[in-house]
């Protein structure tokens, strides 16, 4: 859950602070929260999480969908006397939605007191930090990444303190017995950590650049030159970069992720080191105001041929990603086993009988008597 507030994006549990949902969730719930890509299409009556453009800061909200317009969703607290938009929020994009509360026979799921707990023990971190952060001279408060990142920090130290007492410290006798063979490493275990950074590199190269992002329309009866201010039912178009900065070439799929947005190409081929463009034609409705145009936009290693990338695409985002896994898993396996062969890995460390400084102390006579 803390991961989930760093990143914006509940990983399967969220909570709300406030009771604007009540009866359905008091203040302090949790609930289950299935995202957007899982959860499927949004319907009237769904509880969505989504990122808020003028109300509650501009952060996530946690509403109920009362009516679905050609603008976009329709928003409010079950607590609430007005929805989000007579408040001033935009109709909410498919693209906005992070998540889906899970709900059973028309009912949220809830996990009562959780986000309490939740925020409690928040509260008391980013305390305990702020009051280490002032102690240590680090001016002004610490946001939560911030915190995260000292919390981080303050481990390495105490893992690298405790790795010196280790070492340091008086010789301990071993009294147990072991029946592992010492410094062998079966082969199984190396290729399986060799393909855990292969795959983890790899799926951050294709889901870190990916996200969906928002164009803001105005629909007003004093255009301008700029794409975006238009007239009532007019359409402005403009050009997206798509940037590859790494050394493998991408296929990217852009797609619309609201009504009155449309794009082209849908997918293209991006060479390494090089750069593709999209076009995004925004349409503004026939009624005056503000209106919120999103696109989404996916990346793939192209490991597989374009034309298959894009296929597992138009079932799944998902399934693309585990296509792309899948080869590399295949491929490292294979170098991994070439390199090293198939039978298990034996280090070689001598003299680890001896105690380090008398190592050094030969090191430093050897090095003298040159």
């Amino acid at each position: 859950m803390v991961l989930g507030q760093l990143l914006g994006q509940p990983i399967l549990l969220g909570y709300v602070a406030t009771g604007s949902m009540a009866p359905a969730m008091d203040a302090g719930d949790g609930f289950v929260a299935v995202p957007s890509p899982l959860s499927g299409d949004v319907s009237e009556g769904d509880v969505i999480v989504f990122e808020a453009q003028e109300i509650n800061d501009g952060e996530l909200t946690t509403h109920r969908v009362v009516d679905e317009t050609e603008d976009g969703y329709v928003t409010r607290g079950d607590a609430n006397p007005f929805t989000d938009q007579d408040a001033g929020e935009p109709p909410v994009t498919d693209g906005q939605v992070v998540a889906t509360a899970a709900q059973v026979n028309g009912h949220v799921v809830t996990i009562p007191h959780l986000g309490t707990a939740v925020m409690g023990a928040q509260s008391i971190a980013m305390t305990a930090v702020d009051s280490l952060a002032a102690a240590v001279g680090v001016p002004g408060e610490l946001d939560a990444e911030g915190a995260g990142a000292m919390l981080v920090a303050i481990g390495i130290a105490l893992l690298g303190l405790g790795t010196a007492f280790d070492r340091a410290g008086p010789a301990r006798r071993d009294t147990t017995r072991s029946r592992k063979r010492e410094n062998v490493i079966a082969i199984w275990v190396a290729v399986g950590l060799v393909l855990l950074v292969f795959v983890t590199l790899a799926t951050a190269a294709m889901v870190i650049p990916s996200g969906t992002t928002s164009y803001q329309v105005v629909a007003t009866d004093q255009p301008t030159d700029e794409p975006q201010v238009l007239a009532p039912g007019e359409t402005g178009e403009l050009e997206r970069t798509v940037d590859n900065a790494g050394y493998l070439p991408v296929v990217v799929a852009t797609e619309p992720a609201s009504r009155g947005v449309t794009v082209e190409p849908e997918g293209q081929t991006v060479a390494s080191r090089s750069a593709g463009e999209t076009t995004v034609r925004l349409s503004a409705p026939r009624t005056e105001g503000e209106y919120v145009r999103t696109v989404s936009e996916y990346r793939y290693l192209m490991v597989l041929p374009p034309s298959v990338l894009l296929g597992l695409h138009g079932i799944h985002p998902y399934l693309a990603v585990a296509g792309v896994n899948a080869v590399i898993v295949a491929i490292g396996t294979g170098l991994v086993l070439a390199v090293l062969g198939g039978s298990d890995l034996r280090l070689r460390r001598p003299g680890d009988h001896v105690p380090l400084t008398r190592r050094l102390r030969r090191k430093l006579r050897r090095w003298r008597s040159r």
